[in-house]
């Protein structure tokens, strides 16, 4: 019998596994709970309304049906039998494996607050994003209709973002220029110009993991749209009303109607299945502890990548981002087949190939090798970096239309109010 892999999770990681292993002598078998491969780093658009679920998503059997020694299974592991090597599916089936690519990803964290999920909701699925959508979108339409309370047509009209990190920053400039440009002729009893979009950061600056200069570029662009930053400031509440932040040693209130989380982010459960089968630590994000080869201690056959890895190079976690994940998954492909072959493969290592956030039209910051820069160019190098991560030609070819007429428009064409809470 040829030797079994099975990957479990469609993302970045195992998606780039699964195609990196399409000429190897394995049999391949890829799990994913959801039938597609969601392109994450542009959700934010989808929930800004600039682009439509479809096109940052790709059938996974579309994408592998011409690797012949790969199958697609749609379902979810609910367990890992270590010694019999078979991953345990939710109708309690069994697919057995001799190496098994496990790369699930990460899911929200809420800090020891998960009560906070109902009015603050992440972004990491495609229902996080058509959710968010419809609250932002239905903001405005409650301020219209509120014509008798100013305190509430104020409430209904203030965006509270938790969390200054990549994701906080998109979705913040994005609401910015939604309430500021897109939406400028489309009310009549108020002007969408008047929103009030906050913020909110627990450290000193936006942007942590980027350089100062960069951070500081990105503040700037921020209130120049319109945003009000606040850095050092502690969330200490979320409730239907708003949010209470804690700075220094003052407490203010922030009467909200909608409330978005990008602040913390946390390993999925498979780490923690691992953890009760193995006897494993996990770190205090939920990952898993990999050796230099992202194989387990005492079990080689497992390997885990991408969010679900405890990797630590230079003594510092590698980050969670989609390069790290296609790495290490061509990495885990790369490994399996020198097994095969009986040849030696070196120490995983991560090689950065750079940062970028976009922050709004012609506004974005990055850091490629040595050189930090900002402005209308990092803006064009997101665009680009991006668009070649897209697995789909004729995704790409869509989101190149859709962003140009965007752009040359001031639309965004995907502003749908979907699901009940239209009702």
């Amino acid at each position: 019998m040829r030797p079994r892999v099975v990957i479990v999770g469609g993302g970045f990681g195992g998606l780039y596994a699964a195609r990196s292993l399409r000429r190897a002598a394995v049999d391949v078998t890829l799990i994913d709970r959801r039938n597609f491969h969601l392109f994450q780093p542009l959700l934010y658009q989808v929930a800004t309304g600039a682009l439509s679920p479809g096109e940052i998503a790709s059938p996974l059997r579309y994408v592998l049906n011409g690797q012949k020694n790969t199958r697609v299974l749609l379902a979810e592991v609910v367990d890992i039998d270590v010694d019999k090597r078979e991953v345990v599916l939710d109708d309690r089936s069994r697919v057995p494996y001799d190496t098994v690519i496990l790369a699930t990803g990460a899911t929200h964290s809420y800090f020891g607050h998960p009560e906070w999920e109902a009015f603050a909701p992440g972004l990491k699925t495609i229902e996080d994003a058509t959710e968010i959508r419809s609250r932002v979108l239905l903001a405005f339409e409650q301020a219209e209709k509120n014509t008798e309370s100013p305190e509430v047509r104020r409430a209904n009209l203030t965006f509270v973002i938790v969390g200054g990190g990549p994701t906080g920053v998109e979705l913040a400039g994005a609401i910015a220029e939604i309430s500021r440009d897109t939406l400028q002729k489309d009310f009549r009893s108020i002007n969408p110009a008047d929103a009030n979009i906050f913020l909110i950061e627990g450290t000193d600056r936006l942007l942590p993991a980027y350089p100062p200069k960069l951070s500081h570029a990105a503040e700037k662009a921020l209130i120049k749209l319109g945003v009000q930053t606040r850095t050092g400031a502690m969330v200490t509440g979320i409730d239907e009303h708003g949010v209470t932040v804690k700075t220094g040693n003052s407490v203010a209130e922030f009467p909200a109607s909608t409330v978005l989380w990008a602040a913390g982010v946390a390993a999925s459960p498979v780490g923690k299945i691992l953890s009760d089968r193995l006897g494993l630590t996990l770190d205090y994000a939920g990952r898993v502890p990999v050796e230099p080869d992202l194989s387990i201690a005492g079990h080689p056959e497992i390997l885990v990548i991408g969010d679900l890895a405890a990797f630590l190079q230079d003594g510092k976690q590698v980050p969670g981002v989609a390069p790290t994940a296609i790495q290490q998954g061509r990495y885990a492909a790369k490994l399996i087949v020198n097994r095969v072959l009986d040849k030696k493969t070196e120490p995983f290592r991560y090689f950065d190939k750079g940062s970028l956030a976009t922050i709004g039209r012609n506004q974005a910051v990055a850091e490629i090798g040595p050189f930090q820069f900002s402005g209308i160019f990092a803006w064009l190098a997101w665009l680009f970096i991006h668009l070649l991560y897209i697995v789909e030609f004729e995704n790409r070819l869509l989101i190149v239309v859709q962003w140009a007429y965007d752009y040359f428009t001031h639309n965004r064409g995907a502003r749908l109010i979907t699901g009940e809470q239209q009702k």
